[in-house]
C-alpha cells in the first residue's frame, strides 16, 4: 500500500472495524471502488471478515461495463451468490425489500462533484431509502478533481431530475463523504450516517474509470465543461476514444468550420470574464482539444457556456439549436434550467450569463462555510 494516501475503505478496516462487528452489511460500489493498492472494496471487506449480504450498482453497474444510459438488470455475483441489485434498471431506489435484511449501507463511489454526474442522484435516493427504512450509512470518501470548484446555476423544481437532483450549482465542488452530509442537513433527514475520510490524494496513476469515458482525471476536469454538447449530436465529445469529454470533434461534414477561430472567440471571453480561465483550448486536427491546467482559476460552467456561445457565434442560433438532430431540451436539463438557453438564444453576453449564477454560488458557499 503506498504509504502516503489511504481511501475511506482502508481507513475503515485499519481503524473502525468494530463499526461492522455483527452487522449486516450492504455495499453501494462500482468498478473504481478500490482500495489504495487497487484491490476491488467489496473483496477486501470480505477477506476483513465482514458479513457483506448484497450489492449495489449505479449508472453503469457494479462492473462498470454498461454505457451511458443504459439500463442494468439484478444480477447473483457469481463468486459469493450475494444479491447485486441495479439502481439503474427497474428502480433507482433501494427498496424496502433490498435493505431489509441488512443492518448498514457502506457507499464507496468515486464521483467527480459535478451534479449531472448521476452517482449523486444514487446516493440522494440511497441516503434517503436508509433514511426511510432506519437503516445506518458510513460513507467510505474519496477525493473528488474538481474539490471546492463551485460554478453554475441551481436547478430549478421543473427541471430536477436524475441529472439534476441536487439542489446545489452545477459543480459543486464536494467530495461523495462531504455531499452526504449536506444532504442530511438540507433534505432534514434523521439518518445514521458516518464520514470515513480518504488521507491524502492519490497520484494520476491511481485513477480506476468511474465509468467508461472518464479515463483519467484529465477527462474529469473536462468534462463538465463539455459535457453540455450532449446536446448537439451533430458535434462529438468523444465517449468512444482516449480523448473523451476532452474536446469536440465534428460529427457531420456540415459542420467543417474553422475551430481555431472558435477557440479564438472563447479564450478572448474568458478573458474579459475571468482571466485565462484556467485553461488551454487549441485546435486538433478536426476538432478542438481543452485541456485543464490550473483547477483554481478554472469555472467549468462558465467555460462550457462560452464554447456553446462561441460555437452559436460561428454556426448560427438557427443551426446550433434547431437543426440536426440538436436536443435544447437535454441541454437545459443537464443545467437544471432553461433560463441559460434562452439568454443564449437573446444573444446575451458572456458576463451576464454568469451573473445569473454568480449569487447562488456565492450563498452555496456561505452555507458550506456555517
Amino acid at each position: 500500500m503506498n504509504a502516503h494516501f489511504q481511501f475511506g475503505v482502508d481507513v475503515l478496516l485499519a481503524e473502525h472495524g468494530d463499526w461492522l462487528r455483527g452487522k449486516r452489511v450492504g455495499l453501494v460500489a462500482h468498478a473504481a471502488s478500490v482500495d489504495a493498492a487497487g484491490v476491488p472494496s467489496a473483496a477486501r471487506l470480505r477477506a476483513a471478515g465482514v458479513n457483506l449480504m448484497a450489492l449495489f450498482g449505479p449508472e453503469h453497474g457494479f462492473a462498470g461495463a454498461a454505457g451511458a444510459g443504459e439500463e442494468v438488470g439484478d444480477a447473483r455475483h457469481p463468486a459469493w451468490n450475494i444479491p447485486v441489485h441495479s439502481l439503474y434498471g427497474a428502480t433507482r431506489k433501494p427498496t424496502p425489500a433490498m435493505l431489509a435484511p441488512l443492518d448498514v449501507l457502506l457507499c464507496d463511489l468515486q464521483d467527480l462533484g459535478v451534479r449531472c454526474y448521476t452517482y449523486s442522484a444514487t446516493l440522494r435516493n440511497v441516503l434517503e431509502a436508509a433514511a426511510e427504512n432506519h437503516k445506518a450509512v458510513i460513507m467510505l470518501d474519496r477525493p473528488v478533481p474538481l474539490a471546492g470548484v463551485v460554478d453554475g446555476p441551481l436547478p430549478e423544481e421543473p427541471f430536477m431530475s436524475f441529472v439534476a437532483a441536487l439542489p446545489a450549482p452545477f459543480c459543486y465542488g464536494l467530495t461523495p463523504g462531504q455531499t452526504a452530509l449536506w444532504l442530511r442537513a438540507k433534505l432534514k433527514l434523521d439518518l445514521d450516517l458516518r464520514v470515513v475520510a480518504a488521507r491524502g490524494v492519490p497520484p494520476p496513476e491511481r485513477w480506476l474509470p468511474p465509468s467508461p469515458a472518464i479515463r483519467s482525471p484529465a477527462h474529469a476536469l473536462a468534462y463538465p465543461a463539455t459535457v453540455l454538447f450532449e446536446a448537439f449530436p451533430a458535434l462529438d465529445v468523444g465517449r468512444k476514444t482516449e480523448h473523451a469529454f476532452q474536446g469536440l470533434e465534428n460529427g457531420t461534414e456540415l459542420f467543417s468550420k474553422d475551430w481555431k477561430r472558435i477557440g479564438e472567440e472563447v479564450i478572448g471571453q474568458l478573458s474579459v470574464v475571468s482571466g485565462n480561465g484556467g485553461i488551454d483550448l487549441a485546435p486538433q486536427g478536426d476538432g478542438l482539444r481543452l485541456c485543464v491546467v490550473e483547477v483554481k482559476n478554472y469555472r467549468p460552467a462558465l467555460v462550457g457556456v462560452a464554447l456553446v456561445q462561441a460555437v452559436q457565434r460561428v454556426w448560427g442560433a438557427e443551426n446550433l439549436w434547431q437543426k440536426f438532430g440538436a436536443r435544447p431540451e437535454w441541454f437545459d436539463k443537464l443545467l437544471g434550467t432553461d433560463r441559460v438557453r434562452l439568454a443564449l438564444q437573446a444573444g446575451a453576453k458572456l458576463a451576464e450569463l454568469v451573473a445569473m449564477w454568480e449569487k447562488d454560488c456565492a450563498a452555496f458557499r456561505r452555507e458550506l462555510a456555517r
